[in-house]
């Protein structure tokens, strides 16, 4: 019996030392299929998007609150702020700006931003203080972009434009991937792209346009070459889809005068059609708007291309809050899900109290208007890519009035695009940005 009572304890011993063995392998087990799922980009990937958030002094409070609510959301990767960091009335000082970027940059979640109308382009009005336009901007390239990191404490890596030495004054113009999806962030303000109408050379709105459609272009074959399962360009400007020119051969053959003022996003709308028949895939746009949104934004595929063919695979997200201080649009994206892309409104009184977001807030319109006059049946080509998480409001998608267009197969790369360096890194892991973007 003694000798029984002894090897009890060794037996339970053996029987605890199994026991972690085989929790530790479990756990390692686990954590390594977590690690390839974010790998592969299996995760849900979810991204917050702002803007015209900061109007004033007293908007910095509940912009802090809002910044904390989705600091707290651990699905939330990154915040894209979408422009406007003061209000057209408010001075451009630097004091204001300093102050802006202190509350962005104290953002527990990385925040990636882009400029808007307000930002630079209204500093020469005299309610602004009557500042130089572009002055202003080299300003805030120095103070926000001043390296490859974005705001927040835990800053992405970001590829800026400023890397290519061509062109190295546009530090704002950045783009990244996650889980992958490949991000790019333009400078693109309202009403017109700062196309001024004046005498002369307009040299800062065209040098930009030559930047943008680089970048966009490049970006584009890139996110082919590497594929990429889908492409998410955001602006702070409405560039007016609805405006559609057709190009002409001997145009300047024409010698009438039009009182319409010349498109400032002509050149941007060209390229968006370029870099989604060069991408392919789904392609979404993300900008704001000063149209009225009951629901705080709206879904559509505006865009045309060259012979008047609806480009089916890309989608606009046109977003205008009524509360922009505490309303954000929750993005969510999943390899798995068939739209990629899921997106719902979102308020800081929500988040705090845990509930669920009644449907008339959060999903969009429980119909939306055809974009142009004469139905037809819908296309085999391109389903609409987008969807609400609320499946009980999901609205039909809309019918093309229009053939898609349809492209040709590519069937090798073209070698007259060269990759951009250096490759963008992904500085998402695991949903959260790590300050080294490995």
């Amino acid at each position: 019996m003694p000798c029984v009572e002894r090897a009890a304890p060794r037996v339970e011993r053996a029987a605890a030392a199994r026991l972690t063995r085989a929790l530790t392998i479990a756990v390692a087990l686990a954590c390594g299929a977590i690690a390839q799922a974010h790998a592969e980009g299996n995760v849900p990937l979810g991204f917050a998007v702002l803007s015209d958030a900061l109007s004033r002094p007293a908007d910095e409070a509940p912009v802090r609150r809002m910044l904390d609510a989705i600091g707290r959301d651990s699905g939330m990767a990154f915040i894209v702020y979408d422009g406007n960091l003061k209000d057209g009335a408010e001075p451009c000082r630097d004091s204001v700006y300093q102050s802006r970027h202190d509350l962005l940059d104290a953002s527990r979640t990385p925040l990636v931003l882009l400029l808007g109308q307000h930002d630079w382009a209204d500093c020469g009005l005299a309610h602004a203080g009557g500042y130089d336009p572009v002055e202003r901007l080299d300003f805030v390239r120095q103070l926000f972009f001043a390296d490859a990191s974005s705001l927040g404490q835990s800053p992405l890596m970001l590829s800026r434009e400023s890397d290519v030495a061509r062109f190295r004054t546009f530090r704002e113009i950045v783009r990244w991937q996650a889980q992958g999806i490949a991000f790019i962030g333009l400078n693109v303000s309202s009403p017109n792209n700062h196309y001024l109408t004046a005498g002369g050379r307009n040299g800062e709105f065209e040098d930009r346009a030559v930047a943008t459609t680089f970048w966009l272009e490049h970006a584009a074959e890139t996110a082919r070459r590497t594929e990429m399962r889908a492409l998410v360009i955001l602006m702070q400007g409405d560039p007016d889809f609805s405006r559609y020119e057709r190009r002409e051969r001997f145009a300047w053959l024409r010698f009438s005068h039009s009182n319409q003022p010349r498109d400032g996003f002509l050149e941007l709308k060209r390229s968006l059609v370029k870099a989604a028949e060069i991408f392919r895939g789904p392609v979404l746009v993300i900008h704001a708007t000063d149209t009225p949104e009951p629901n705080g934004f709206h879904i559509d595929q505006p865009l045309r291309n060259d012979k008047g063919l609806i480009v089916t695979n890309l989608t606009r997200v046109a977003i205008a809050f009524k509360k922009p201080h505490s309303q954000w649009l929750e993005v969510q994206s999943d390899a798995q899900w068939h739209p990629p892309f899921r997106l719902r409104l979102r308020d800081v009184k929500d988040t705090r109290t845990h509930e669920p977001v009644a449907p008339q807030s959060e999903a969009p319109a429980a119909s939306y208007p055809a974009p142009y006059p004469t139905p037809q049946p819908a296309l085999p080509a391109s389903p609409a890519l987008l969807r609400n998480d609320l499946p009980e409001a999901l609205p039909a998608p809309p019918s093309m009035p229009l053939p898609a267009s349809d492209l040709p197969p590519i069937l090798t790369p073209p070698q007259s695009l060269p990759p951009i360096y250096p490759v963008p890194a992904s500085g998402v892991q695991s949903g959260i940005g790590s300050a080294n973007g490995q």
